[in-house]
């Protein structure tokens, strides 16, 4: 474990350890969840927090791979442990994975928010007309536009998260697997205590509400997180300007550095959202 939080960096570790609400909800019991497992794994090790005895994820010490990724999430339904591909900071492989740079006890349920007012939220924060002479919530301006209508899938979720999978590992071979004993990929995020999003906000918990949201409204599955980024798969990806558009709207609310940082305005990023099967966030 590192010995001090650092103070710079991609998403700096939160305040120290102190309990929110929700967090004193019990953590579920890995251990048992993986005693019961019917897929075999490769060597690996369980990995605790920050602030807590609990181990909250088991780590792959090789690479994943497509199959072993496709065996246990087709077994989560009947044995709780969700996969995740993991990656880790540049420059430093250790963090957070090894190190165990994760924070389960800051983190509230996602039970206790609602997507739509975590997103509203955010959204107030983040957006200022008067920053650029092109504001960046362009064509939306300050007043958050509410949520975006269900997009009915074009293909299964479960199979678009197997096809999502496979483009990342295609792409970096080198992702390591992740375990975590949670109900649904959502949740997983806020059960192992992952910090990416903490220079926004330490509570993780919020964004799971919003990943539940998404999982119901677009069809996306969590499929890999990294120091502070985070992939889904997509089923139901915008298929036309508007949709787009409002989709792209969440995804500042959510994720603000993805177009503060990256692609300006927003209706500029939103081009790139329309039949897009993955979606890639990034914090600060």
């Amino acid at each position: 474990m590192i010995p001090s939080l650092p103070i710079t960096g991609f998403g700096a570790p939160p305040r120290p350890p102190g309990r929110i609400q929700g967090a004193d909800v019990q953590p579920p019991d890995l251990p048992a969840a993986l005693s019961r497992r019917t897929v075999p794994l490769p060597p690996g090790r369980l990995v605790h927090g920050e602030d807590d005895d609990t181990p909250i994820l088991w780590l792959s010490d090789a690479p994943a791979t497509v199959g072993l990724w496709q065996s246990l999430y087709a077994a989560h339904p009947a044995g709780g442990l969700y996969p995740i591909l993991l990656d880790h900071l540049p420059g430093d492989p250790r963090r957070p994975w090894d190190d165990g740079e994760l924070w389960p006890g800051l983190m509230s349920s996602p039970d206790d928010h609602d997507a739509a007012e975590v997103l509203a939220g955010r959204w107030t924060a983040n957006a200022d007309p008067s920053r650029a002479a092109v504001p960046v919530t362009t064509p939306f301006g300050a007043e958050w536009p509410g949520l975006a209508d269900p997009i009915r899938p074009g293909t299964d979720p479960d199979e678009q998260a197997v096809e999502g999978v496979r483009a990342l590992l295609a792409r970096d071979p080198s992702l390591r697997l992740g375990l975590v004993a949670a109900a649904r990929g959502s949740d997983a995020v806020a059960v192992c205590g992952w910090t990416g999003p903490v220079n926004h906000d330490n509570d993780t918990a919020k964004y799971a509400a919003v990943l539940r949201s998404w999982e119901r409204r677009f069809g996306v599955r969590l499929i890999a997180l990294g120091f502070a980024d985070l992939r889904l798969s997509v089923a139901a990806p915008p298929t036309d300007d508007d949709e787009c558009l409002r989709v792209a709207a969440e995804h500042f609310a959510f994720a603000p550095d993805n177009i503060v940082q990256g692609t300006s305005p927003l209706s500029r990023y939103a081009t790139n959202l329309l039949y897009e099967p993955i979606w890639s966030f990034w914090w600060d």
